[in-house]
């Protein structure tokens, strides 16, 4: 059984895409650490990217080639200003060389040594190849983009892992999950809280849980506060600072912190609250579609869901949640996800937007019906019931942009699973016809049947239906 941490689901790191972007980021990495184990970084005087499939398709529209240069370059996703990375971007570009590892600088021509390959790989459907040259040889190294940033060599996602047996309750399925609680008289939070702790101090998941809400927290409160047109020619015009504006009104606030007291001020009608959900999501992903800090939940395609419904559960469900409720519902969610990734994929190239708005829907429906104080019993259904009605949703950006329809997608998300999540808890999961295992098996059954056109290609659906020239 892979040991899949919560850390590993959510991951910080800067839009739009975790497969596109911040896994051919960390791709580059791992070429980088691989050219230095041979000690071959001192002699390098070129160094060649070739991609694939999804990858090359719209690789333009999710920044495929920046990640790659900025990973070449030594930058770390997870903590460069973004700021920096239009400059650093633009000195490649203007001087045609790379600070390679941030260690030699090298010639580098974006137009002949970043090549898109419109073939697929037969491993993944996200495939990119690494080729170092020195003077008396080269060396070359393929990656696998899987979704939500992780990354692979051919095979290796099947090969045993080192930390297999970490875990004290390692899980694949939901019913081995539901099998611990039910011995163990549990939460499924509290199950995987041992997990974690098996790999870390109580003090650091504590520290960790937070800083990944507090990166949510801030992408939220950026997006809610940033007007203006997305980045890409689709002239998208941001949507989330006007429906926050309106939302909010003239109440006073100095931070994302103040800012969330503020909001448990307003007005909670049914109307506003579909509009407060809907501009969490919103803020989120707008922020991911400009290059901005997000996390991956389980990508960032879908980043938008978790936080919106985690603070919908703390501005409009419990206005006295606490960092423990964080904590909480950050590890449900992750759990959740864990089993998506184990029994289907979180990647789009493989199974449409089903893997990435579907089971984060999932995550968050899951969260919050534990918070809801919901059984895991009914935690694992409303899963299940987020899921089940996202099946055979499909993955088709225009202009291989995740913007239309990605952003929307996850306003979607959210309010489905927070649908989700009150049907479980007015259900008695006895009665539940369709156990989350199936829906799991099943959503992948309908990924591999999926036409190839309606996996993030943009040669289907919308993407075609819809052209830049129409917008």
């Amino acid at each position: 059984m892979e040991c899949i941490s919560v850390f590993d689901m959510l991951k910080i790191g800067v839009g739009p895409s975790s497969s596109h972007t911040l896994g051919p980021w960390r791709a580059a990495e791992k070429f980088l650490a691989e050219v230095r184990a041979k000690n071959m970084m001192d002699n390098i005087n070129r160094v060649k990217v070739d991609l694939y499939g999804s990858l090359s398709l719209t690789g333009k529209g999710h920044a495929t080639d920046l990640a790659v240069m900025l990973g070449l370059s030594g930058a770390d996703p997870e903590y460069i200003p973004v700021e920096s990375i239009d400059v650093i971007i633009s000195a490649i570009k203007n001087k045609n060389e790379i600070f390679l590892g941030n260690e030699i600088i090298i010639p580098f021509h974006v137009e002949t040594d970043i090549v898109f390959n419109r073939n697929f790989l037969p491993f993944h459907a996200n495939g990119l190849t690494f080729t170092a040259f020195t003077d008396s040889e080269e060396y070359t190294s393929t990656f696998y983009s899987i979704g939500g940033g992780f990354v692979v060599k051919e095979n290796e996602d099947n090969q045993k892992s080192e930390s297999k047996n970490a875990f004290p309750f390692p899980i694949d399925k939901a019913t081995e999950l539901l099998e611990y609680c039910q011995k163990e008289n549990k939460k499924i939070s509290e199950i995987v809280f041992e997990n974690e702790k098996s790999m870390r101090s109580e003090e650091e998941i504590h520290n960790e849980l937070l800083r990944i809400w507090d990166t949510m927290l801030e992408c939220m409160y950026i997006g809610c506060h940033t007007e203006g047109t997305l980045p890409g020619g689709l002239n998208v015009r941001r949507r989330a600072y006007d429906m926050h504006k309106n939302l909010i009104g003239v109440l006073p606030y100095e931070d994302p912190h103040s800012w969330l007291q503020i909001i448990r001020q307003t007005e909670v009608k049914f109307r506003q609250i579909l509009k407060w959900v809907s501009c969490f999501a919103l803020s989120v992903n707008e922020v991911n579609a400009s290059l901005g800090r997000v996390v991956t939940a389980p990508t960032n395609g879908s980043a938008g869901v978790i936080p919106a419904v985690l603070m919908y559960y703390m501005v409009i469900e419990n206005h006295d949640a606490n960092e423990e409720h964080i904590k909480q519902f950050l590890m449900v969610a992750g759990e959740i996800g864990s089993i998506f990734k184990k029994g289907a994929t979180i990647s789009a190239a493989m199974g449409g937007c089903q893997a990435e708005i579907g089971v984060s829907s999932a995550m968050a429906a899951g969260a919050l019906c534990e918070m809801m104080g919901g059984t895991p019993e009914q935690v694992l259904m409303a899963a299940e019931i987020a899921m089940e009605h996202h099946l055979g949703l499909t993955c088709d950006p225009i202009g291989g942009l995740v913007q239309i329809p990605c952003i929307e997608r996850n306003t979607m998300g959210a309010i489905k699973a927070i649908n989700a999540a009150e049907l479980a808890l007015e259900t008695d999961a006895k009665n539940a016809k369709v156990p989350l295992d199936k829906v799991v098996a099943t959503m992948w059954e309908t990924a591999k049947d999926m036409n190839s056109k309606y996996k993030e290609t943009s040669e289907g659906g919308l993407a075609i239906g819809v052209g830049l020239a129409d917008c």
